[in-house]
């Protein structure tokens, strides 16, 4: 399969499944302080689900090496065959966030046609991201005061009004300053920016724009979600050494630090986009225990071809699926 045919559209609502496993299993380690064993449950109940669905599967981006991960390492297969497909994972984005019972910790799942999702090395990326409004409009290159002025033009707001969201980290000093000076306001996380690039697209979470440096395997995820959506993802990788700079190099990247749009993070027409909250969110509400054996999800599914956004709510009677895998 290459990046002009277009997966079975069963598919969408399939990959559902396969969050919302992934959430309910991490959502009990919520407020822990045990996020080791969040991930380790999100990541054993998602490679579960994965056996069960109708693909032929490699993981392009997962928990790391085989020799770092037991399961959803990169280059494993999953699925029961059919679909050749590219899959990429975070079976927990925000392992810190479910330790500490903080907000918009998610379990997320792209999928694309085999050959079309880029290879992300597990190092930094600088990123950039909007929802449709903006997009087509920014660059990653220009000054930060560019593209926010850029955004409040496209969103009829003024620049007061805009919300640039990024990871508070000592790195980003600078560029929070710098955002500050143009009158824009700002939403620093602690982790996940996955869920900090998805929620530029809808304009209810009241973020508008998100700039810094994160992980670039949660780059491609990030791209994933906007291609579904019509929004623009930018990102450009960030070596921090000579290890890293080879790595770039074996990827094909010549200059490291080119810039990679959507069309070199997802190639193609047609993605899948799935996530389920496992905490609270501005996008998604978390898993819910409600007493006995129910539990509640809220899951977002999306399909770059159709343009189809889902918002699923779904109630789970536990122990009418012991591992997860049951309809």
């Amino acid at each position: 399969m290459n990046g002009g045919v277009e997966m079975d559209r069963e598919l969408a609502l399939e990959f559902a499944r396969v969050t919302e496993a992934a959430a309910l299993a991490a959502a009990k380690w919520m407020g822990t302080g045990l996020k080791h064993e969040a991930d380790h449950a999100a990541t054993t109940a998602m490679r579960t689900v994965f056996d069960t669905i109708a693909i032929d599967g490699t993981v392009v981006i997962g928990e790391g090496e085989m020799d770092e991960a037991p399961m959803l390492y990169i280059g494993e297969k999953l699925g029961k065959g059919a679909d050749k497909v590219d899959v990429a994972v975070d079976p927990l984005e925000g392992t810190n966030i479910v330790a500490k019972g903080l907000w918009n910790a998610m379990a997320v799942v792209a999928v694309a046609p085999e050959g079309t999702l880029l290879h992300a090395p597990d190092m930094y990326m600088d990123k950039l991201a909007v929802g449709p409004v903006a997009s087509g409009l920014v660059d990653i290159e220009a000054p930060v005061e560019h593209n926010l002025r850029v955004v409040a033009r496209a969103a009829g707001k003024s620049i007061g009004d805009v919300v640039a969201i990024l990871l508070d980290r000592p790195r980003h000093g600078d560029l929070i300053n710098r955002i500050r000076r143009t009158g824009a306001r700002i939403k620093l996380i602690t982790d996940g920016d996955v869920a900090a690039a998805l929620n530029t697209a809808f304009p209810e979470t009241g973020v508008d724009i998100m700039f810094g440096v994160g992980g670039a395997p949660e780059g491609v995820l990030a791209a994933a979600a906007l291609k579904c959506l019509g929004g623009e993802f930018q990102g450009r990788l960030v070596p921090q050494n000579d290890i890293e700079r080879n790595r770039c190099l074996e990827m094909g990247l010549v200059d490291p630090g080119q810039v990679l749009r959507m069309s070199d993070l997802v190639r193609g027409d047609d993605a899948i986009f799935a996530a389920t909250g496992v905490t609270e969110g501005e996008l998604l509400r978390g898993v819910r225990f409600l007493g006995g054996d129910l539990a509640t999800t809220h899951s977002l599914v999306m399909r770059a071809s159709s343009g189809t956004v889902r918002f699923i709510e779904a109630r789970h009677r536990l122990q009418k699926k012991p591992n997860l895998v049951m309809v």
